[in-house]
């Protein structure tokens, strides 16, 4: 019955699996959160399927959703995808082809779900995975086939939880060689010997082991066996070590091979101190880690002080909490474990002194890390009791996080540390720096970020190596250090990069999160070695200079290389590319030549404007617009002047005609034509016959113009008090402006409708053809064309003729 049951829930998820490929797009939510670096984080979506996201995406993090199950076709399209985390769902069904399509995978975590079984043809085609975290999931066992036979590149591996019960040989067929191996495995019942010996070498062993588990001494034995390797360091998490029985499994397999252990996430008693120094006594041991430790004794361990550990030559203490430290015996006594470290670490332990007779026990120590305690200047005056040189070979120091004030007091304590090369005071809450220090000439590193610094001085020794002022308020540097190499000022208020002649041999800058608006080349030529740079997250003003420099650099443009995220250069102004990537960007020629762009725009005006003026000049336009500006202004005069003059009808005419000529013929006017016709002739006929000639009086402009008046008014004047006009033509006409804007005026008094068809008379006084006459005087050849004309003869006996035509044309308005 149970064996049919099985069998049935088998096909009941084959059933559901293969009709995924069915499924439609339209029942997935699309995730929106994919960076420039095509990374997409959905995590914390609320999604219940896998949600679509652009086929090029290169990351994908699903963690902690809702998702149950993988379709064959959710990640079909992946083809590029180099991680996929699915942590934290209740993911229980995962179709056999769901992974096919990732070829380029190559990390996998499916850690913390709901999975029962785990099949080796989810992984049939993943030959690039580097990395498969299982952990967590609810599997008795890894299966069969082997799950791993075709991960010839896995290079880290996590698995087991806690319904793991069972690890055969075989198992982990195919693969060879791992740099970091974590398995979970506290209620592991049954462990065939040589499951996880075939794994050489192995970079890293990872074991989470409770109590039950180490109580079971064959099957602690033997895994411990299969997995310590010289070279290999081993971790332990999660004991409980209460007694000597806690560490049966250690005292044959750890003896001759365990070089590097760490125990993680533990509590102890002094008895399982005790225990612990007699099982690792003689043990090459060279290193030890103790992280997450609760001491429930204590510190009364002089039941081990005759095991020897000379062989241990670091110790790391992290995350130190005694229950009653107050009760807790005085280090003195554990001279047999102070006496040989040579690096010591105590992180996060609220550590607030260590005594002066304490630290005279630590006669081989060269590397201090003391950091994220409680030390004040006080107290750190009591540890640095150097005055007998017993730290002499003191070269790390790390007091970085802790309470510290004074920097004064620092330089104080470590100038008779004469072999120190780096030191960190970071962090803690300095505001200022004397002017002048004495530094141990070895001083290489310094670190003074995260403090309250306004200002250096030249405190700062000069035979830095590396200089570290992040995080603090500094708007300058002005101080010259020869031997430096690297300078970090991020997190400050520079407004500008620091002169570069004052590090010659500089090679890494990072100035990130400043206030800087922009730099370029000219910043960076003072720098001679510099090769690594890190501006971004600044407030840069994206002008086209600095846009086109900084695109440049990105491509590797140039010595200096800009080595920080391309995407945290943002443009800060103007207000239109505010929050663009500075990559992104893209200027006009209009933004960024604008001179150049003026300068042509002027010149092609420039250009225009001249070619429409010598156009305009040889159609004779200004001359045109001259003229009909004077016409303009000379008949709003006339209108004026009518209305003046005006008492009830029209003024009378006052002239027979006016004539218009040039000054060169005024000679031929005043000597034949005035006197023909104002002057009676002496053989006149009858005056009372109409038809018998009679005295004229015609409009001249040197005789009739009234003086003061514009010389417009009055041409425009004569011509409305005379009855015709008479146009005296000659090649002096045709060159005289004045003719030229009586001829006009005239042409616009008879379209004016001032005047009959015929007002105009012209006389030429020598041989004037209309093709003699310029085309720009487009009137008087239409005149040509139009009017009658009267020609000068040159023989005097036909002037008679002549003068005779003359009144008879003068006489028309009369009929």
């Amino acid at each position: 019955m149970g064996q049919s049951a099985n069998t049935y829930l088998t096909l009941l998820v084959l059933l559901l699996s293969l009709g995924c490929a069915q499924r439609s797009d339209t029942d997935r939510k699309r995730c929106g959160h994919c960076d420039l670096q095509l990374s997409c984080n959905c995590s914390y979506g609320g999604f219940i399927h896998v949600p679509l996201v652009p086929e090029r995406a290169l990351s994908l993090d699903l963690s902690f959703n809702n998702i149950t199950e993988v379709w064959a076709d959710d990640l079909s399209s992946h083809m590029s995808l180099r991680a996929l985390s699915l942590h934290g769902n209740r993911l229980a069904v995962i179709h056999l082809s769901a992974f096919d399509s990732l070829w380029s995978l190559e990390k996998l975590d499916l850690s913390d779900n709901r999975l029962t079984d785990i099949n080796h043809k989810w992984f049939t085609k993943l030959g690039a995975l580097q990395q498969l975290n299982l952990l967590d999931n609810p599997y008795s066992c890894l299966g069969s086939p082997p799950a791993f036979q075709s991960l010839v590149r896995l290079r880290r591996l996590d698995f087991g939880g806690p319904a793991l019960v069972e690890l055969r040989r075989g198992d982990l067929s195919g693969v060879t060689e791992l740099e970091e191996l974590t398995i979970h495995a506290n209620n592991l019942e049954r462990y065939e010997s040589g499951a996880l010996a075939a794994m050489w070498p192995l970079g890293r062993v990872t074991l989470r082991l409770h109590e039950p588990f180490l109580t079971n001494t064959a099957l602690a034995s033997a895994v411990l066996a299969d997995v310590s390797y010289p070279n290999t360091p081993l971790v332990l998490e999660d004991l409980h070590l209460v007694g000597n029985e806690s560490l049966q499994p250690f005292k044959e397999t750890a003896k001759r091979r365990i070089r590097s252990l760490t125990l993680r996430n533990l509590n102890m008693s002094d008895e399982a101190v005790v225990d612990l120094l007699v099982v690792i006594d003689g043990v090459p041991l060279t290193f030890i880690s103790i992280e997450d430790l609760t001491l429930t004794g204590e510190g009364r361990w002089e039941r081990a002080s005759w095991t020897d550990h000379r062989g241990i030559d670091e110790f790391f203490l992290q995350n130190l909490v005694v229950l009653d430290v107050f009760k807790f015996v005085s280090l003195l006594q554990h001279r047999f474990l102070l006496h040989y470290p040579r690096k010591v670490s105590v992180i996060h332990s609220q550590v607030f002194v260590i005594p002066c007779p304490t630290a005279h026990l630590l006669v081989n120590m060269q590397y201090l890390d003391l950091s994220n305690n409680l030390l004040t200047d006080l107290t750190v005056t009591e540890m640095l009791c150097n005055g007998d040189g017993t730290q002499k070979d003191l070269r790390v120091l790390n007091i970085s996080g802790n309470i510290l004030k004074s920097v004064s007091t620092i330089n104080r304590l470590v100038a008779k540390l004469s072999k120190l090369t780096h030191l960190d005071i970071s962090r803690n809450g300095y505001s200022s720096m004397p002017q002048d220090c004495s530094w141990p000439r070895t001083l290489r590193y310094l670190n003074m970020s995260g403090a309250k610094l306004t200002t250096i001085t030249s405190c700062l020794p000069t035979t830095l190596e590396v200089l570290d002022l992040s995080n603090n308020g500094l708007k300058s540097f002005f101080l010259f250090l020869p031997v430096l190499r690297e300078l970090h000022l991020s997190g400050n208020k520079f407004l500008s990069l620091p002169q570069g002649w004052q590090f010659p041999n500089l090679q890494t800058l990072t100035i990130q999160s400043n206030t800087l608006n922009m730099f370029g080349n000219s910043d960076l030529q003072s720098y001679r070695r510099l090769q690594s740079l890190q501006v971004g997250q600044n407030k840069f003003v994206c002008s086209c200079d600095f846009v086109d420099f900084l695109q440049s650099a990105f491509k590797g443009a140039g010595d200096v290389h800009i080595t920080d995220r391309t995407e945290s250069y943002i443009c800060d102004s103007p207000l239109y590319l505010q929050g663009e990537p500075v990559g992104q960007v893209s200027l006009s020629i209009v933004e960024c030549h604008q001179v150049l762009f003026v300068s042509v725009i002027c010149g092609v005006a420039l250009c225009v404007a001249l070619l429409l003026c010598i156009l305009l000049w040889r159609l004779h336009a200004f001359w045109y617009l001259k003229m009909t500006w004077a016409w303009i202004k000379a008949k709003r005069s006339s209108k004026r002047r009518r209305k003046r003059d005006r008492t009830g009808a029209e003024a009378l005419l006052s002239f027979d005609a006016f004539v218009s000529y040039s000054e060169r013929d005024a000679s031929w006017v005043e000597n034949f034509l005035v006197p023909e016709l104002e002057e009676p002739r002496e053989n006149a006929e009858d005056s009372s016959n109409p038809r018998s000639p009679r005295s004229l009086t015609l409009c001249l402009h040197k005789r009739d113009f009234l003086p003061g008046y514009w010389i417009m008014d009055n041409i425009m004047s004569a011509m409305e008090r005379s009855r015709r006009t008479i146009f005296i033509l000659s090649q002096n006409f045709v060159e005289s402006d004045w003719c030229r804007y009586e001829l006009d005026f005239s042409h616009f008094w008879l379209f004016d409708g001032n005047a009959g068809g015929e007002a105009a008379i012209l006389i030429l006084l020598e041989p004037l053809s209309k093709d003699d006459i310029p085309k720009r005087f487009c009137k008087l050849r239409k005149l040509m064309s139009s009017t009658t004309y009267l020609e000068w003869p040159q023989e005097e006996e036909r002037s008679g003729e002549f003068w005779k035509n003359l009144r008879e044309a003068l006489r028309m308005e009369d009929d």
